[in-house]
């Protein structure tokens, strides 16, 4: 398991806007913790509906190695996941470009960076 590469996770149980079942994540948890055997593991959950509202929020991953269809991470769902959820993997990875987009969402999501997120 390496930092950028997308896992199938057990999410499941949920609760309210989580988002739940069995699905694709990316590991964001550092490659040094991570060969530690450290649990719980930093992820960011994917998912294949893309909502207009939520575009800026995005980043698109396209079809590559075993991830057969377009999906989109979610940095606002970012948690941590024991390692027993992990299943299946890596299915890809993502490219450095990729990661660097996800990683300026991710800081305007806790609110460390001002980036194309929609203010209503």
């Amino acid at each position: 398991m390496r930092r950028g590469e997308i896992w199938l996770a057990r999410l499941n149980p949920n609760t309210g806007a989580e988002a739940g079942k069995i699905r694709p994540v990316l590991i964001l948890l550092d490659d040094a913790l991570l060969a530690t055997g450290m649990s719980p593991i930093l992820c960011i959950p994917l998912t294949s509906k893309l909502y207009k509202n939520l575009e800026s929020l995005r980043v698109t991953i396209t079809p590559r190695g075993r991830l057969l269809k377009p999906c989109y991470a979610m940095p606002e769902q970012m948690r941590a996941l024991d390692r027993t959820r992990f299943g299946d993997g890596p299915l890809a990875a993502l490219t450095q470009k990729e990661l660097a987009h996800l990683e300026r969402l991710l800081l305007a999501c806790c609110g460390m960076a001002d980036y194309l997120i929609p203010h209503h």
